[in-house]
């Protein structure tokens, strides 16, 4: 075998190592940061296959010396093979299963993806989405392995498919970090994320080096074979100074990332695909807070401190913790997409006409994606261990004025965060006009029966009268019996006198039914006129809020429910937090109308307690658990014909919020990553281009004119050397000028051979009409080989680095040395 034979294959097995050894980087990387995704025994077989399966699968089609269809064509097949087996497990129970498992695979490698996002991790072995596992690890091996065996130009995009492996496990991974390292005094944030984007880079780096240095020495043998160039025995001074100039960027550049990013990032939350989902997907899955209004009233939980209140100022009357805006006729629920979407706060949100409030919360054992907020909002800032993530993970709707929290799960005991707040001083509902309801449920038969017989009108007046005598004819009562002999429950204790009376729990349409059924069957009954004792309804805020809303809705208002507490109340049958905490029998839920004006009136609907359900009625009654959601009279609601309507309302709305900000953050936002992303990726590009002209200005401005002409000429070669002439440092400037083939660089030359060797005076005019020749011809040089390279000219680096470079040494042409005398090994030196 020929020494040049010897040298190819050699070369051949050394490219194929170092791109085996690289793609098993980026595998390893890639595995780590996709477990959290995952984190179960089917991806480690997942990975533990396909990765071998893909490997091999490259190595016979080089062997075979196939092309990359072919290659891919195997890697296709391969996918399909082991989809099932693999990806999608629960479908090996017969061959249906299979068939059925395979189409599940197919339709997740285009779907499964984002329904990775949506789902709560670790996601196991869930449906189809170990599909995109299987993508990443099998197609991104097999791509990264092939291309980084490449001997021509291909090979270096191997890093982007190397990179995009480690990058899914993190883009599609938690929103938050991994916990801090805390060796001694220091403390390293979110160090399993950090390692991983560290060493992807730097494998990435040190590959690409290992294969240029590669590239240079065996093109460098090469050469010294031909007898062109003769290669040292050791490394020059140039090669040491160059390697340590790269050692020291690599180390700074890991510095940098590993201490000062994770500590600018400290406590930040962290930006992955499932956060672009926003609150909606939080909200839908919350459990409704009035669904769980009854439980808050159970021994174990009345005493519970939900959260505590404290202000320096004047202190809000109500603190809402959830507006629920949508009825389906069960469940009272946030809708979270109406008009009133939640969006990213501001700093400070446009102030309203109201009474100025502030107030401190600390939360304790409330929980949940639902934050605790008063009034219209101004601002919210957040304080303790989580305050930046809590301020980026907040979300407040205007119209609902509500907000939510969906950092980590939702509020955790401790969180803290101070608010500003407007409460309207003009809330009184009695002033409200009937706007009209568009579509939604409304209340079934004994219900309308019920506002049609005690009603007087349409107007606030009316309905707050109807609210007034619902409450006096209802009863409060939380929950059922206790069992025979067990105490009585702990939320009776504060009420003296009481006597209990057994409801049950639930808000659908037909639990409410029931209660104005008991309510028209006691105002029948003629001994409820002789005792003038009407009372027939039992519940607690939970039935008597929807029952209110529905009402409302009968009488033409909007309107919604709010679960929260009151910090004061002059109605006696309220409850308030004492001292500013609020437990969990303080919770307590109103209903909310809106005017024609748009404005929203609160309106407290907790039943009395102090009179009793008449014995002869209520007492033969068992509660009644119905699960019946909707009785046979209610008439279907048909939607709407969709054209725009009540646009009066609606601009009245707007007109009163004032200046509304809020769609501007999510923009300035999204901008901000965004130019964040463009700085990361063509930062050092602009870095160079700010760096020549940096250097241009100050050769231009230089106040002895010789110095600025000898800096022209610089700029000159600098440009040429860009641009890719080769120069040579042992020629003249005509020599120069000759080679660079532009139409004005023989006078450039001698005018700037007059400038520097002439003793006569150099004017500041003829260094600015040298100047002006040197543009002119920078531009020559840039537009002769195309706009690619001209753009590669740009932010090429060798204007600085030519200085560096070894000065060649003259040596005699081969031919004329004497036969047998040849240069001593030690004497030859490279170009």
């Amino acid at each position: 075998m020929s020494a040049a034979a010897r040298s190819r294959d050699d070369g051949r097995r050394s490219r194929i190592i170092a791109g085996g050894l690289y793609t098993a980087a980026c595998v390893l990387l890639a595995a780590v940061a996709a477990w959290p995704v995952y984190a179960s025994v089917s991806f480690v077989v997942l990975v533990a296959v396909a990765v071998p399966v893909a490997a091999g699968l490259v190595a016979v089609s080089m062997w075979r010396r196939w092309g990359g269809w072919i290659t891919a064509a195997l890697v296709a097949g391969a996918f399909v093979v082991l989809a099932v087996p693999l990806a999608i497990p629960s479908r090996l129970t017969s061959p249906l299963e299979v068939l059925r498992g395979l189409g599940e695979a197919l339709s997740g490698f285009v779907l499964a993806w984002k329904d990775l996002v949506t789902v709560d991790l670790p996601v196991g072995s869930y449906r189809n989405l170990l599909v995109p596992a299987l993508v990443v690890f099998l197609v991104g091996t097999a791509v990264t392995l092939a291309l980084a065996c490449r001997a021509d130009r291909r090979a270096p995009t191997a890093v982007v498919s190397g990179l995009a492996m480690s990058g899914f496990g993190l883009f599609f991974g938690r929103t938050s970090t991994s916990a801090p390292l805390v060796v001694g005094p220091l403390s390293l944030a979110a160090p399993v994320e950090t390692v991983i984007g560290v060493s992807a880079v730097l494998s990435a780096v040190l590959w690409l080096a290992w294969r240029t240095r590669d590239e240079r020495t065996r093109a460098l043998r090469r050469a010294s074979e031909s007898g062109a160039v003769a290669i040292p025995r050791r490394r020059t001074r140039t090669d040491r100074r160059r390697g340590a100039l790269g050692a020291a960027m690599v180390v700074v550049a890991v510095v940098a990332a590993v201490a000062i990013v994770p500590g600018t990032a400290r406590d930040a939350d962290r930006r992955v695909l499932r956060s672009a989902a926003g609150p909606e997907r939080q909200i839908a899955e919350a459990v409704s807070p009035l669904s769980e209004y009854r439980a808050m009233f159970s021994d174990a939980r009345a005493e519970d401190v939900l959260f505590r209140v404290d202000t320096a100022g004047t202190a809000p009357e109500r603190i809402r913790v959830a507006t629920l805006d949508t009825y389906d006729g069960e469940v009272f629920r946030s809708s979270g997409a109406r008009q009133g979407a939640f969006v990213r706060v501001p700093s400070r949100l446009p102030l309203s006409d109201g009474r100025e409030v502030e107030a401190d919360i600390r939360i304790g054992d409330l929980g949940g994606i639902w934050m605790p907020t008063a009034g219209r909002l101004v601002s919210a800032t957040f304080e303790g261990d989580r305050q930046n993530v809590l301020a980026d993970r907040f979300y407040y709707s205007v119209d609902a004025e509500a907000g939510v929290q969906i950092a980590d799960g939702g509020l955790v005991a401790g969180d803290e965060y101070t608010i500003a707040a407007t409460e309207p001083t003009d809330d009184d509902p009695a002033t409200l006009s009937a706007p009209g309801v568009d579509g939604g449920v409304t209340g079934g038969e004994n219900l309308r029966r019920w506002v049609d017989e005690h009603a007087t009108g349409s107007s606030g007046a009316d309905l707050v009268a109807l609210v007034r005598l619902l409450r006096e004819r209802g009863y409060l009562s939380h929950g059922l019996v206790p069992a025979a002999g067990a105490p009585a429950p702990e939320w009776t204790t504060d009420l003296p006198g009481y006597q209990l009376q057994p409801s049950a729990s639930g808000h659908s349409l037909a639990r409410i039914e029931t209660m104005f059924q008991r309510l028209l069957d006691r105002e029948d009954d003629p001994r409820a006129q002789t005792s003038g004792n009407y009372v027939a309804a039992v519940g607690d805020d939970e039935q008597f809020a929807v029952a209110a809303a529905l009402i409302a809705r009968e009488l033409g208002f909007p309107s919604r429910v709010v679960v929260g507490t009151r910090m004061s109340s002059s109605d006696p049958g309220v409850a308030t937090c004492e001292a500013g905490e609020c437990r969990a029998r303080d919770l307590s839920a109103w209903t909310e109308v809106q005017g024609t004006d748009g404005r929203w009136a609160p309106i407290d609907v907790t039943p009395q307690w102090e009179v009793s359900p008449s014995l002869e009625v209520t007492q033969q009654r068992d509660p009644e658990n119905v699960t019946e959601v909707r009785p046979d009279t209610v008439d279907e609601v048909v939607p709407p014909d969709p054209v725009q309507e009540d646009n009066a309302s609606d601009d009245d709305e707007k007109s009163d919020d004032g200046l509304d900000l809020a769609w501007l953050w999510p923009i300035l936002r999204v901008s901000g990553i965004a130019l964040l992303v463009v700085l990361i990726l063509f930062g050092p590009f602009l870095a160079v281009v700010v760096a020549k002209a940096v250097r241009r200005r100050g050769r231009r401005r230089d106040p002895d004119p010789r110095v600025a002409i000898a800096g022209g000429w610089d700029e000159y070669v600098d440009a040429g050397v860009d641009s890719g002439r080769e120069v040579r440092t042992s020629s003249t400037r005509r020599e120069l000028a000759e080679a660079f083939d532009t139409p004005a660089g023989l006078r450039l030359a001698d005018d700037a051979d007059r400038a520097v060797f002439s003793s006569r005076t150099v004017t500041a005019d003829e260094a600015s009409e040298f100047w002006r020749i040197v543009d002119d011809e920078r531009r020559v040089l840039s537009r002769q080989r195309g706009w690619w390279r001209r753009v590669r000219a740009a932010v090429s680096l060798r204007s600085f680095l030519r200085f560096f470079a070894p000065r060649p040494t003259r040596r005699r042409p081969p031919h004329r040395d004497e036969r047998g005398k040849r240069p001593p090994a030690g004497r030859r030196e490279t170009t």
